[in-house]
């Protein structure tokens, strides 16, 4: 059994940090997909500008997105594949433990599908 360390246990609350708020949780799934700049994501998820910088500033301090300069903008995306994957694997526990949060045809598990619920109530 492999020793746990204090390392171990700030990584795993700084993720957990991570996902306790919707829209950084959104984000998160969002940057499954594909990078994306900041404006185009603030869109697609429905919240303002700043909204979405506090967030990726939050998201890039606890070392899970990184930003990459494209001129005079900022494309985002996660800091490792492996994130991607950990993602979907621990939403298909969410539904194995709750599987009423989605409906049968949720596909929100699945990188690259349309997701399924968009987390709009986490925004209020």
């Amino acid at each position: 059994m492999e020793t746990v360390t204090l390392t171990h246990t700030a990584a795993l609350a700084r993720l957990g940090h991570a996902l306790s708020d919707g829209t950084r949780a959104r984000i998160l799934l969002a940057l499954r997909d594909a990078p994306a700049y900041p404006s185009d994501l603030a869109a697609t998820l429905g919240v303002s500008k700043q909204v979405m910088s506090n967030q990726l500033a939050c998201l890039r301090g606890c070392g899970l997105v990184v930003g990459r300069q494209d001129g005079r903008r900022t494309e985002y995306r996660l800091s490792d594949p492996h994130l991607a994957h950990a993602l979907g694997d621990m939403l298909r526990l969410a539904l194995v433990v709750d599987p009423d949060c989605c409906g049968p045809d949720c596909t929100c598990a699945t990188p690259g599908a349309p997701h399924g619920p968009t987390g709009a109530e986490d925004a209020a």
